[in-house]
């Protein structure tokens, strides 16, 4: 079928039955910005109640990256200019997943290269998440002063082992082996299968026996072999016992144990702080509540000195050499890491209830 429209932007193309949205920045690998975020939230409601729409697809131009999270060079310029514009596009765009999440029709991500960052909010939540074989996932934001944000640490508390710790702490990169095991992809299928996705949607295909019959087994993954190690070593009720416990691995595991520490000291003291805490405590969470946690937390940290330093060493100047403040995690309080989820008076982000988002069609 012939689509019947030109993209521009991030505008849907309708292909019969099904609308697609392809995000566009090869050059950027398609860092998300606030124009973005605005386009989707506007676009998303409207798919919502068109009835031609029977499901959406959300895939990427780029061979290299679905999104390789926000574009941090637009977040860093505002935050120094405009604090309140910045704190406005992160509310913005936590908004955006929380629709994401209540949307009404089947969603299909089509990854098949990088998903990080904002692009985990793009992707993770619709109802089908499919993995090529370029798949890649990683959460790095403790190296550059953030945080796993846009709902990630409410997905790491509900990891086994451990795993989603670990995860969020080293900015570790995972395949799609292990990403279907951990529920972040729901499908491991070819890139050469992506056309027949397009197509079955096209013609209004029932979406689970479309994406069932194109999945592949993806095999055990590399997590399988290190699983005891992790759940030992990231079970602790801080950062520092961590790296103790690090330190002390002897045997098979001693080579992880090492590059494992070594990852983690070039990581923002406080970021690993508040991360650890921020897990733990999301296990008490739903979504909608992460979501505003992940505002007030957002909007303490990236007003913090680490998270300038962090975006200067890893992206600006790229020596790879943070100066952070403090400099190590014994310099880091509880009462400083619990300061970022302190509440915000009048300043909150209040998301609609679910059955709020429902009523309204989105």
């Amino acid at each position: 079928m012939a689509e019947a429209s030109v993209r521009t932007g991030l505008e849907p193309t309708r292909r019969g039955a099904v609308s697609i949205i392809t995000l566009d920045r090869p050059e950027a690998l398609n860092a998300v910005t606030r124009s973005m975020i605005a386009q989707l939230t506007s676009h998303y409601p409207r798919m919502a109640r068109d009835p031609g729409t029977y499901a959406v697809i959300v895939q990427s131009s780029s061979p290299k990256a679905f999104s390789v999270g926000g574009d941090i060079r637009e977040l860093i310029g505002l935050q120094r200019s405009d604090p309140a514009a910045a704190r406005a596009s992160l509310a913005a765009e936590y908004g955006f997943d929380w629709l994401h999440e209540c949307f009404s029709k089947p969603t299909v991500s089509l990854i098949d290269g990088l998903v990080m960052g904002s692009g985990f909010g793009l992707s993770q939540y619709g109802t089908h998440k499919i993995a090529g074989e370029g798949y890649a996932f990683a959460m790095p934001e403790t190296a550059i002063g953030f945080f796993p944000d846009c709902g990630a640490c409410h997905a790491f508390a509900r990891m086994p082992a451990h795993i989603g710790m670990y995860l969020a702490l080293t900015g570790r990169r995972i395949g799609r082996a292990d990403a279907f095991r951990l529920g972040l992809a729901t499908h491991c299928i070819p890139r050469e299968s992506f056309e027949a996705i397009r197509a079955g949607l096209a013609d209004a295909d029932c979406v689970d026996p479309l994406l069932d019959a194109l999945h592949v087994d993806p095999g055990a993954g590399d997590l399988a072999a290190i699983e005891d190690v992790i759940d030992r070593c990231f079970s602790t009720d801080g950062v520092p016992a961590i790296l103790e416990r690090l330190t002390g691995e002897r045997g098979r595991h001693e080579a992880f144990a090492q590059e494992t520490l070594a990852a983690l000291r070039q990581r923002s003291p406080t970021a690993l702080a508040v991360t650890h805490r921020y897990v733990r405590l999301a296990r008490a969470l739903d979504l909608r509540a992460a979501l505003a946690t992940d505002y007030r937390v957002a909007c303490r940290l990236v007003s913090a000195p680490d998270f300038a330093e962090g975006v200067r060493a890893m992206v600006v100047d790229q020596d790879r050499a943070p100066r952070w403040q403090p400099a190590s995690l014994a310099e880091v309080s509880d009462a400083a890491s619990e300061a970022a989820f302190a509440p915000m008076p009048g300043e909150e982000l209040d998301l609609p209830t679910r059955d709020q988002m429902q009523a309204a069609r989105v």
